[in-house]
């Protein structure tokens, strides 16, 4: 069955099906650490790459398998490597495309692990690393220097929902020599899929929209080309930062839901955003889907919806310059329905502080650099009713 030529919804339920002996309309748990060979032959020639069977679960395994081909198929892309977590994903294509002396050039309000491995640890063995706003394609330019080797991009960007032009970025990288990585957590491949628009990597924390239930870490990396894939598996596998299989299990499980979740996320989202772009106590709101958004008209050209992640600051009373933060703590506090939780992407809404919390690794200075105020609170809007929502964040709004 040629699912490539299939709607995206059709894809979410057929992609990557294996069909067993016993005709299991989902696809199996193969939770085995080794696979038996058919021979002393088999397995010389499994080891040679003559042949496509098993080996050991840390190399490959089918349940991780089909998780892996249904989203590098939702991605338009060559294949797909699954991980144990997003950052397993992220510091594998760190380690794969970085060596002693190469540079970098990042989302200045990338996801803080993401930042803060690279100026931390990667620092160790002499890798070199840049951040900005890469929404400012001059101040991309600007950073590229004779040894820069990758340009990793987030967009949306996390929390600030700064919007990257990625067709842009692709012609920036691929004229002067550089692979463009690009985190798509944020979109899903439901709303914006980068190696269409160029990209040579594109990632995701599948612990977030892709599985969709709060119930497993995991991430996933798909590349464009196969030169890549190899590499980037290869490091992956001697990691030892894999997938395991039930994990892929769940993953596939939340995967098949994803637009009717997502879907309903969103049409949430547009609704909050508006609410609290119209509150007296909030400040700003940062959302791809209003038209007060500095990117607004970008998002809608490369995207084909935006998302339901939220970033807004609430107006505190005191002089003092974490007034902000303060007002936010109160409502951080006060909300019932909304969880008080990093992570995003769930069923449920989540709410939570980025400068204290997901972004706390990175220097005060450099996140006032990337937008991360302290009065920035990261809204991720469930698929409860609406009405509820907005409710619950009124009578918390209340109290600041």
């Amino acid at each position: 069955m040629d699912t490539k030529k299939m709607g995206f919804n059709t894809k979410l339920i057929h992609s990557g099906e294996i069909r067993d002996q016993f005709g299991s309309a989902t696809v199996p748990i193969y939770q085995t650490s080794t696979f038996r060979f058919e021979s002393a032959q088999h397995g010389a020639d499994c080891f040679a790459g003559l042949s496509n069977g098993f080996i050991y679960s840390r190399i490959a395994n089918p349940t991780i398998r089909s998780f892996e081909q249904s989203i590098a198929e939702l991605e338009n892309g060559y294949d797909g490597i699954a991980t144990s977590s997003g950052m397993g994903a992220i510091t594998s294509v760190y380690m794969a495309l970085l060596g002693a002396g190469s540079h970098i050039i990042g989302t200045a309000s990338v996801y803080g692990p993401a930042r803060a491995v690279l100026e931390k640890d990667f620092a160790r063995f002499g890798v070199t690393s840049d951040f900005c706003n890469t929404s400012d394609l001059d101040a991309i330019k600007k950073l590229i220097k004779p040894n820069t080797k990758v340009l990793y991009i987030e967009t949306p960007a996390n929390p600030t929902m700064e919007i990257t032009d990625i067709a842009a970025c692709a012609q920036i990288a691929h004229e002067k020599g550089l692979i463009l990585v690009v985190d798509n957590t944020f979109a899903t491949p439901l709303y914006q899929r980068p190696l269409d628009l160029g990209a040579d990597v594109v990632l995701h924390s599948v612990t977030k929209y892709i599985n969709g239930h709060a119930d497993i870490v995991g991430g996933i990396v798909v590349t464009r080309e196969k030169k890549l894939y190899d590499s980037i598996r290869h490091t992956m596998v001697y990691m030892g930062c894999n997938m395991d299989p039930h994990q892929a299990y769940l993953a596939i499980r939340g995967m098949k839901t994803l637009a009717l979740r997502v879907e309903r996320n969103q049409q949430n989202a547009m609704q909050v955003a508006g609410y609290l772009e119209n509150h007296p106590k909030v400040a700003w709101v940062h959302y791809p889907g209003l038209k007060s958004h500095p990117q607004y008209d970008l998002a809608r050209k490369q995207m084909s919806g935006p998302g339901s992640m939220i970033s807004f600051g609430v107006k505190g009373t005191e002089k003092s310059g974490r007034c902000g933060f303060t007002a936010g703590k109160t409502l951080m506090n006060s909300v019932k329905i909304a969880m008080l939780a990093v992570s995003l992407g769930g069923v449920e809404t989540l709410i939570q502080h980025p400068a204290s919390m997901t972004h706390a690794a990175v220097g005060r200075e450099d996140k006032l650099k990337a937008g991360i105020t302290d009065d920035l609170v990261r809204l991720s809007v469930g698929i409860e009713d609406v009405e509820d929502i907005i409710a619950d964040l009124e009578q918390a709004l209340e109290k600041v």
